[in-house]
């Protein structure tokens, strides 16, 4: 069941990044256009990394004091 719902996530994100492309390169798009595409790729890069934790391939970033952090985080690289 768990591996159904991984394809299925993984497959809404690479939709989701077919749409979102055009919306992105298209010089005339709106400020609400480009949120729209932007926190619907947000919320598909989310599930690709959630996928990527359960399956013990999400890249560890931090400090090196066993503190884990995100890039962008203080104190991440």
């Amino acid at each position: 069941m768990a591996d159904q719902m991984e394809a299925v996530q993984l497959c809404m994100g690479a939709e989701v990044l077919g749409c979102a492309r055009p919306i992105i390169a298209a010089p005339g798009a709106s400020a609400t256009e480009l949120r729209f595409a932007a926190a619907r790729l947000a919320e598909c890069l989310a599930d690709a990394l959630r996928i990527a934790e359960s399956r013990g391939g999400r890249p560890s970033y931090g400090s090196g004091d066993g503190g884990r952090t995100e890039p962008g985080d203080a104190g991440g690289t």
